[in-house]
């Protein structure tokens, strides 16, 4: 069926912008990614899983300005012991780096991959393109075709720290293309970290193959220039016992929209996938998710709280799929928002799909203001309102950043989030 002009006029001005690398073991990946580009088009307004969101910023042909946010904030996970790895408006940075030299991994950079075999070739854009059914993510082919950077993280034991890669934001007119590639081998454990706006635009794809046994920890924070746009998407694939945790906190950005793709292919996995955010104003953050299940016995799941205030706009499109034959799966899903006026809203669209019969799945989405009851116990006991809301806030985010396995890091969270409170208060 061939495209609206309108669709493929716009798809092709954006192609038009860009430039196609060229050679190397990534070219069929890449050429083939920028076929089904073209064959898909850019996401539109009218496009399903589109309609919460408009993907005009992400989608035309120069990224839009975006003022730079001083915090003076000390970097998030700044205080926490690990492998550091700096990019600045998408370009890697190798003098605020580490060395990338870690026990139990090996991390190169995609741009210098070389042209020889790689152990990437076999995942690069693999687990994207699987991703693709049955819903069309036109942004992540997009990524796949043009990204010219990013890192390649190769798990083979477990490390003693974790992978920290920081994003810097320092050109107002930025447009950032970045993606990763991870493979965590049998047995293998490793913690991946990320912090930091990115760029003006940021558009990001990290795929993650995680094998028999084997256990990724995914800690994310997003902001807090609060004119950034930004289009992240994750593709995991887990096999046989395998653990995925993932957790994402987001303060400020004009524009966010988190894309999650998981499929659980071995029996007896989990897949944890949680998010928390923090939003003000012309604030729009939108969370996509997708489980597969395809696979005995396997546990997802899926936990967003969302805290908006002064006509702030919050999103949660989440899905799990259970395929015949997943018996015994357990799925639970949650989305709540946390509305501090009447200018804010919460669009919420839950959705099971279940093809097997010995199964446990849950789905539920509220959205409501401060229990009043709560805020008058706390005032009545001597607590000022502007702090009884924080702690109030604080303890409605707590289900989804208790997602985070270790406690230091789920610490780091919380504290972050209440000092973001504070100095808004203040």
């Amino acid at each position: 069926m061939a495209l609206p002009q309108v669709k493929q006029d716009a798809t092709e001005a954006r192609i038009a912008a860009l430039t196609l690398p060229k050679g190397g073991w990534a070219d069929a990946a890449r050429q083939s990614a920028l076929g089904r580009l073209r064959e898909m088009g850019l996401p539109g307004r009218r496009d399903e899983y589109w309609k919460y969101t408009r993907p005009d910023t992400l989608t035309q042909v120069e990224a839009p300005r975006a003022a730079l946010f001083e915090t003076g904030e000390a970097p998030t996970f700044s205080e926490v012991d690990r492998l550091n790895i700096v990019f600045v408006d998408g370009v890697f940075d190798a003098e605020a780096s580490d060395d990338l030299a870690l026990e139990g991994v090996k991390i190169e950079r995609l741009a210098e991959a070389g042209s020889d075999l790689h152990w990437a070739q076999g995942l690069y854009g693999t687990l994207e393109t699987n991703g693709q059914k049955p819903v069309q993510r036109p942004l992540a082919t997009l990524n796949t075709a043009f990204a010219t950077d990013g890192l390649l993280i190769h798990v083979t034991g477990k490390p003693s720290k974790p992978i920290g890669i920081r994003y810097e934001h320092k050109s107002e007119t930025s447009d950032a293309i970045l993606h990763h590639v991870v493979k965590v081998d049998s047995g293998a454990e490793v913690t991946i970290l990320e912090a930091g706006p990115a760029a003006a635009r940021f558009n990001k794809v990290m795929e993650a193959d995680v094998a028999d046994g084997a256990k990724l920890h995914h800690v994310r924070v997003q902001g807090r220039d609060h004119e950034r746009q930004a289009v992240t998407h994750l593709f995991a694939r887990l096999g046989t016992e395998s653990v995925f945790k993932s957790f994402t906190l987001t303060a400020n950005g004009v524009m966010t929209r988190n894309e999650c793709v998981l499929e659980l292919t071995g029996d007896d996995a989990v897949a944890h996938v949680a998010g928390a955010c923090v939003g003000d104003g012309d604030f729009h953050h939108d969370d996509t998710v997708f489980i597969t299940h395809d696979a005995v016995n396997c546990e997802s799941r899926q936990v967003f709280k969302k805290v908006l205030r002064n006509g702030a706009t919050g999103v949660f499109q989440g899905k799990i799929l259970v395929k015949p034959g997943a018996q015994k799966t357990d799925g639970y899903q949650i989305s709540q928002s946390l509305l501090l006026d009447e200018d804010s809203q919460f669009l919420a669209k839950p959705e099971l799909e279940i093809y097997a019969d010995d199964v446990a799945c849950s789905h539920g989405s509220t959205s409501g203001a401060i229990d009043e009851e709560a805020l008058f116990y706390l005032r009545s006991r001597g607590v000022p309102e502007d702090q009884a809301v924080n702690l109030l806030t604080l303890a409605f985010l707590a289900e989804a950043v208790a997602e985070i396995e270790d406690e230091a890091l789920a610490g780091e969270i919380t504290r972050r989030v209440e000092g973001w409170l504070i100095r808004h208060r203040d």
